[in-house]
């Protein structure tokens, strides 16, 4: 499972965590503007903003997880298994496979107010990119420095909702996670008042009992409460090194442990990366589970104007300073 959230200082961040019990081998990725795109069903993109993001590479293409275009727009695909519903292809719609999603969207456009005029058209197929690769059951979060909303590919067709939270997980649908943070709107980083009664002496024996009661299991629902409240509190300077440093503790919240969430035959889940990408710079930031050092790739110092994929495989072990 996932979890994906956005924050905003004086520049505009997006990231996300992939928790899963194996890598398929993630590299940070940067297609250059040139790079051609060929979409199953909607011909050739060969011209495009470029995009930086992590990705799985596939037949020399891009399957993005997460990614940022140059104009600041970015998306994220997370698992949503059991309601993520692809179609038949459509005549008078345009035709998108999962794995194309991303690519489509941000290599068009650069505010979420151009991506929903694309998906008033979009038909989310039921093509897989190989058969080695089969569809992956998604729903998708797109965000810029002003507004967030999740796209969702169900039963009854595709679903955009507003995402005043900035924040994605898994199940359940989007609407019903946003509707359960209603059992959660006496929380508070401050300590709390005596409600109880007025007949009893009670107090605070904590700090951060203003808290209690908020989610810190491993579900997707516990996760989706547990990353919104602690972003929407969320408090650091604006600089670079303060912003990114926040964005990891805001998603830290939910980091989780090998031998904590058990999947059998003796595998766990476990946060493989955690990402977090300026997206006004388009410098993309991750740690690994074995690497908690903050790494760093920025998209501009990379041939922009050219026409192949520029790949980074993800520094996994350890980084230590000693400091005697």
């Amino acid at each position: 499972m996932c979890t994906a959230a956005t924050y905003k200082t004086k520049d505009f961040y997006f990231g996300r965590t992939l928790d899963y019990e194996f890598s398929y081998g993630d590299e940070v990725t940067v297609t250059p503007r040139n790079y051609p795109f060929n979409f199953r069903s909607m011909g050739i993109a060969e011209n495009h903003y470029a995009i930086i993001g992590m990705a799985y590479i596939a037949e020399d293409y891009p399957l993005y997880y997460d990614a940022v275009n140059e104009k600041g727009l970015g998306m994220a695909g997370l698992n949503f298994v059991g309601n993520a519903d692809y179609k038949e292809m459509a005549s008078d719609k345009d035709n998108i496979a999962q794995f194309e999603f991303i690519p489509w969207i941000l290599s068009q456009c650069a505010r979420v107010k151009e991506a929903r005029r694309l998906l008033e058209k979009i038909n989310l197929i039921n093509t897989p990119f190989s058969k080695e690769l089969p569809l992956a059951q998604l729903h998708w979060i797109i965000a810029d420095r002003n507004e967030a909303i999740t796209v969702e590919s169900v039963k009854e067709g595709i679903r955009v909702y507003d995402n005043p939270v900035g924040v994605l997980t898994n199940n359940p649908p989007f609407d019903e996670q946003m509707f359960n943070l209603n059992n959660y709107m006496h929380l508070s980083p401050k300590s709390p008042k005596n409600n109880f009664s007025d007949k009893l002496s009670l107090h605070t024996y904590s700090r951060g009992m203003g808290a209690l009661g908020l989610p810190g299991d491993l579900s997707s629902q516990s996760r989706f409460v547990k990353v919104a409240f602690t972003k929407m509190n969320s408090v650091s300077g604006d600089s670079e090194a303060e912003s990114v440093s926040q964005f990891f503790h805001i998603l830290g919240s939910v980091d989780q442990q090998r031998g904590c969430c058990d999947v059998g035959e003796g595998k766990f889940e476990i946060t493989l990366y955690t990402s977090c990408c300026n997206a006004d710079k388009g410098i993309y930031y991750y740690t690994t589970y074995e690497n908690h050092q903050i790494t760093a790739v920025n998209m501009h110092n990379e041939d922009l104007d050219g026409k192949c994929l520029s790949r980074y495989p993800l520094i996994k072990g350890e980084q230590i300073k000693m400091q005697n």
